[in-house]
């Protein structure tokens, strides 16, 4: 691991090790020269390859033929902004520098700046940082309306940071207010960065995007149903560890009752709900396109479900909004029904009201009827005693 090259009175070493650490002596004729060589050694766990949102430790030695001398410890991450670690010092020869929560972003070459006034030492030990992760957030929240068409993606960034080593994830779903976690597909990226997927499940309607960019994981729903609203999560998994991004998938439906159209003078209730909680500062709205003031409800905090009682036919729109910003609205028709139905309606009533006052009328004329001829049997069945009383005495006489 060393030469000497004679015409330049130069000692080559490379490879160092913490041992090589000393005093070094160069004797030409009566000449002598005494070099003291201090060493570092900076380790980088996984050779640097890291998951987002790991905490990974850092260990820098140093050994001197002279007394270790207390070294001040920087460190600047690939934005060559400075990160503040927790440091531990080990009787000055070890210290332990402890990151937290990597970012999928921390991808690049950071410095650790070393320095010491006594001895005076300002030496930067540069290093490669690797982070696999997601480009989008780890949790985020995604709305949809009944009968529509959502598209859920995760964005890796294994291509953009040149990741060159293989790791495998999955996705899963777990519905709304359930325990039970579905697992919708398995996939594996290679070291040539080839993305392969494998469906898993068949009970659920989804797709797997044919056409979509690269290192994107990305599931297409046709058609949501109100119950295929929960957590949708992908997990990457690289050397025992794993990292996870959600999407939540709250879904909004809209129902009328009574349903069809609306005749005049009626009433109808619109109904808004959506099939998650709601973060503090979203709120569901109702209100009449075109419509006034007085034609607009809003829910109170929390609330999942809004009501309103109208009597206008028209179009009715229920917005879900989130920091005064409308995330997803539902549109609703509602039909006046035509003349013709309100006079059917209003003949049916009158007509209904005369039937049921005819129907009371016979009901009376019946009872009348049953009370006279209940009267004329009693009279019958006394005159039929008295006579039969009658014929009695006449037999004695």
């Amino acid at each position: 691991r060393a030469e000497i090259k004679m015409e330049y009175k130069q000692l080559r070493v490379w490879q160092l090790k913490l041992s090589d650490a000393g005093i070094y002596t160069c004797k030409y004729g009566s000449h002598e020269v005494r070099t003291s060589l201090h060493i570092f050694e900076l380790t980088i766990p996984s050779n640097g390859h890291f998951l987002q949102n790991e905490d990974p430790q850092l260990i820098l030695m140093q050994n001197s033929s002279d007394p270790l001398p207390d070294l001040s410890i920087m460190l600047f991450d690939n934005n060559n902004n400075r990160v503040t670690p927790e440091l531990q010092n080990e009787a000055r020869q070890k210290y332990t520098v402890n990151l937290k929560k990597l970012e999928a972003t921390d991808s690049g070459t950071w410095v650790c700046q070393v320095h010491s006034d006594s001895p005076l030492i300002n030496q930067n030990i540069s290093f490669a940082v690797k982070v696999l992760g997601f480009q989008n957030p780890l949790l985020e929240r995604k709305y949809a309306t009944v009968d529509s068409t959502v598209i859920l993606s995760w964005h890796l960034n294994s291509q953009k940071i040149k990741w060159k080593e293989g790791f495998t994830g999955q996705l899963n779903w777990t519905q709304q207010e359930s325990a039970n976690t579905h697992e919708l597909l398995d996939f594996n990226v290679t070291a040539q960065g080839q993305l392969h997927e494998t469906k898993k499940s068949s009970n659920f309607l989804f797709e797997i995007s044919e056409r979509k960019p690269e290192s994107t994981i990305e599931v297409k729903l046709p058609k949501v149903h109100f119950n295929h609203s929960g957590q949708y999560q992908c997990q990457l998994e690289y050397q025992g560890k794993c990292v996870k991004s959600k999407i939540e998938l709250v879904v909004m439906k809209v129902s009328a009752n009574p349903a069809g159209p609306l005749s005049r003078g009626a009433n109808m209730t619109l109904t808004c709900q959506v099939s998650g909680p709601l973060p503090p500062n979203a709120y569901l709205c109702w209100e009449r396109v075109n419509g006034t003031k007085m034609d607009v409800k809003n829910s109170k905090q929390h609330e999942v479900k809004l009501e309103v009682n109208i009597s206008a036919a028209g179009l009715w729109s229920c917005h879900l909004i989130e920091n005064k910003d409308r995330k997803i609205s539902f549109h609703y028709h509602v039909e006046e029904a035509p003349v013709w139905i309100n006079y059917v309606i209003i003949g049916a009533s009158v007509g209904g009201s005369l039937l049921v006052f005819a129907f009371g009328c016979l009901c009376i004329i019946s009872g009348i009827s049953w009370q006279r001829r209940r009267q004329r049997a009693k009279r019958m069945e006394r005159a039929r005693q008295y006579l039969l009383e009658n014929k009695t005495c006449q037999c004695q006489q």
